[in-house]
């Protein structure tokens, strides 16, 4: 498909009917049995509990999962005198922009974030009381400038905190809005993978929430071999394609992180490589272009490496190198700047007519209608997405973050 047939898919050829009831509003309470719908070779291959995924994986394949941690995003102010509650959704660090240093700080910081019942503030100051170690800490917030639908936010707060520990102690986890239910004392514990462990998410990876320690133990046993990469999902997840076509939608840009380790062991890789989730997917398949970039501009600067939505439809498959070859140019770029891992950011748009260069398969969970979610899945399949959501729905399958599971194997 050229770029132009890309841009021209309509959106709603990606829909379908999703009655509320088979929305899970909350997980099983053990994971691992949840359902699991096997497609394999062109064909949904049958219907198992993801507590089998060991032994449905390909032998010695090596499965990549997103370690990112969902952060207590969502903080809610209230204006002086019992007046209008003010909802700030903390969606990525301003200043400092990195997150690790943006959690560590002590004092102050700034944020990108969505603002609830944003006209009922204008330009004073909020700030609530919250309780750390026994102690009484004071939190402000001052909105500042505008930022497309978000604004910077500028915290301040008093005892010698981290942020990290003040979003712990008064933020909430951000469950995703189409649960149509506040947040749970439970989410806390059930939003989350086993296996997180970097904060900075606002959204979970949610293809990983059904593993549990046990059954990762099993694919130890087995001799899959487990690997971690982060990006922290953003709230544009959860952004509906609102134009006609995929063309007009906009991609929302999210940090990623690998280690200089992933990309050796993805180098010697012989076998299937499996990711976990859309993220992961997001990811590894983002590596082959900033490495395609690096052998084309070898000194190109952290805004090119950035992957755009439409780059990878930019290049024909004749002049692309193999996958070894790009993600070595990584490693080279990470040796010349004496690196341990690659940090940057992609903006990379998966739809129908994007070649996988690195995944041989993936575990998701069942996504949105007229999703960008959805158009990735399809993407993977050939386009025959509709088989695979058809029988999820004839066979009562649970949709969405705390919903059922599929394994795609090509």
């Amino acid at each position: 498909m050229t770029l132009d047939e890309i841009r021209n898919l309509r959106i709603e050829d990606f829909n379908y009917p999703l009655p509320d009831e088979r929305i899970a509003k909350h997980p099983l309470a053990d994971r691992e049995q949840c359902k699991l719908l096997l497609y394999r070779n062109h064909a949904v291959a049958g219907e198992y509990r993801f507590a089998d995924v060991p032994g449905l994986l390909p032998q010695d394949s090596m499965l990549v999962y997103n370690n990112t941690r969902v952060i207590n995003a969502r903080l809610r102010f209230r204006k002086p005198n019992q007046g209008a509650w003010i909802e700030i959704f903390c969606l990525e660090p301003h200043q400092p922009r990195d997150y690790a240093m943006a959690f560590a700080t002590t004092g102050s910081c700034s944020w990108l974030c969505f603002i609830g019942n944003a006209k009922r503030w204008k330009s004073e100051p909020l700030s609530l009381q919250l309780a750390i170690g026994g102690r009484e800490v004071t939190l402000t917030a001052q909105r500042e400038e505008r930022k497309g639908n978000a604004f910077i936010v500028e915290f301040s707060w008093n005892g010698g905190d981290t942020f990290a520990s003040v979003l712990e102690a008064v933020g909430e986890i951000p469950i995703p809005p189409y649960l149509n239910r506040a947040t749970e004392p439970s989410d806390s514990q059930d939003y989350q993978t086993v296996y997180s462990h970097i904060d900075g998410s606002v959204a979970a990876p949610t293809a990983g929430l059904h593993f549990t320690d046990g059954l990762l133990a099993e694919c130890d046993r087995r001799g899959i071999r487990r690997r971690e990469l982060t990006l922290h999902v953003g709230a544009g997840t959860f952004q509906p394609v609102k134009s006609d076509t995929i063309g007009d939608h906009e991609m929302h840009t999210e940090f990623i992180a690998v280690t200089r380790q992933l990309l050796i062991d993805l180098i010697s890789n012989d076998k299937p490589v499996i990711a976990v989730g859309t993220t992961s997917v997001r990811t590894l398949e983002s590596l082959y272009y900033i490495g395609l970039t690096l052998l084309r501009n070898p000194d190109a600067d952290e805004h090119q490496l950035c992957i755009g939505q439409w780059m990878p439809y930019t290049t024909d498959a004749a002049d692309e190198p193999d996958t070894r070859s790009a993600l070595q140019a990584i490693v080279d770029y990470l040796d010349r700047h004496h690196a341990d891992s690659y940090i940057g950011s992609t903006q990379i748009m998966i739809a129908p007519g994007f070649r996988f260069h690195v995944i041989d398969g993936m575990i998701t969970n069942f996504h949105q209608p007229q999703s960008t979610l959805l158009l990735l899945v399809s993407a993977f399949v050939d386009g025959d997405w509709r088989s695979i959501y058809d029988y999820a729905l004839a066979h009562d399958f649970r949709f969405l973050s705390y919903g059922d599971a599929c394994l795609l194997l090509r």
